[in-house]
């Protein structure tokens, strides 16, 4: 399988995951959500899928809901590989 292909299979499956974490913290408050957000994929999410997050994002964040995007700027960014 060709790095493209891996790389696309992970990024929706992460795209999947931190949409389903913005889901379940839409509901709050103002940013409030977002800090949320953040704080759990920070928490829970090891740096390799954290790195591959900041990955989808700067090739434009295709697929990734609003709150996530807004998420990113308090996600710990991991040093590169």
């Amino acid at each position: 399988m060709s790095h493209d292909k891996k790389f696309n299979s992970g990024k929706q499956h992460l795209v999947y995951m931190a949409n389903q974490i913005a889901t379940f913290f839409t509901s709050q408050p103002g940013d409030e959500a977002a800090e949320n957000v953040a704080d759990h994929i920070n928490k829970f999410w090891e740096p390799r899928m954290r790195r591959h997050l900041f990955e989808i994002i700067e090739r434009g964040g295709d697929g990734l809901s609003p709150l996530v995007l807004k998420a990113a700027d308090s996600i710990r960014r991991p040093q590169a590989a």
